[in-house]
């Protein structure tokens, strides 16, 4: 088992790595020969011929692509690789299209699909949601979206300046923390799975879901912070500029690309550094948990002291 990094700067470094666009574009081939390579390479099985840096390149692929805890290929959409070209065009649509019912609307339902397939893939452990919770999840978030735009933004109608900007991170954070406890409520409801240092499945702690789901939406939130915050400052200073106010053109066509980039810029430093905020996979100790699952624990021939759990992206 592959133990938990208890330095930010190594996770920082692990995700720069595994969030990382250019992933997307790896071969069927190349993935199933990084992941063999992974796989053997747990059970003992090395390759002479193999080198260091061959072993963390696939590492690094196979972190990129397949689930931690299933082993399973995630779907290409979902994986934290694509948060930055992903995030960046909706994010662009998002801080461009705020002052209009129907692109508040469009922008926000393109954002919280791509959120809500983001969030299954990269849900805890082998945890199965039903089509009706997943269903609902999204109608929740995607409405609760609209609805703080939209109220928002009738008690900023006559703003034209950066209060009216900031509506759309107002909305995509509250959208986060209904989307994403929601979405994994049944890891709550269940317990999320502990293991022990060999991978072994010993018990279920619902304490451990609640933190781990604080933790996502808290990591999600100031993931979108820097870039959903800081671009429409930008583009607030450059909109009172004196070049762009005397162009037309500018003030037609600019708005879309400038911010689109402004978000992409953010989103390649946010998305692996705000991953790396908690361990996704975590450590505790064995007597800070449930008494019912210490219990279920300790009754086990050689009980571990620290359990280990996925607590998802």
């Amino acid at each position: 088992m592959i133990l938990p990094c208890s330095s930010i700067t190594g996770r920082a470094k692990h995700f720069f790595s595994s969030t990382n666009p250019l992933t997307l574009f790896s071969s069927r081939i190349q993935q199933e020969k990084c992941r063999e390579i992974v796989t053997n390479y747990k059970k003992g099985i090395i390759n002479p011929t193999l080198t260091i840096d061959e072993l963390w390149r696939a590492k690094t692929l196979y972190d990129s692509t397949y689930h931690p805890d299933t082993g399973e290929k995630m779907f290409f959409l979902g994986r934290m690789s694509a948060q930055m070209p992903g995030n960046m065009v909706i994010t662009g649509m998002l801080l461009s299209l705020y002052r209009t019912f129907p692109g508040v609307v469009f922008s926000h339902w393109i954002n919280q699909s791509f959120n809500a397939v983001v969030n299954y893939t990269n849900r805890s452990g082998n945890s199965k949601a039903t089509n009706e919770r997943l269903f609902v999840s999204y109608c929740c978030a995607t409405g609760g979206a609209m609805t703080a735009a939209l109220g928002l933004n009738k008690m900023v109608k006559n703003s034209h300046g950066l209060a009216a900007r900031l509506v759309p991170f107002a909305a995509i954070a509250l959208a986060n923390a209904i989307n994403i406890p929601m979405m994994r409520s049944n890891e709550v409801s269940e317990g999320m799975e502990l293991k022990d240092e060999n991978d072994q499945l010993v018990g279920k702690s619902r304490k451990m879901a609640v933190l781990s789901i604080a933790q996502v939406t808290l990591s999600r939130i100031a993931m979108a912070m820097p870039y959903m915050v800081m671009t429409p400052i930008i583009m607030n200073r450059i909109t009172r500029t004196a070049y762009y106010r005397t162009r037309p053109w500018m003030q037609k066509y600019s708005e879309i690309p400038i911010q689109t980039f402004l978000a992409g810029l953010g989103l390649y430093f946010t998305t692996p550094l705000c991953c790396a905020l908690f361990p996704q996979k975590s450590s505790v100790e064995v007597l800070k948990l449930e008494e019912n699952v210490q219990k279920e624990i300790l009754s086990r021939p050689n009980p571990p002291k620290v359990v280990y759990y996925n607590k998802g992206l």
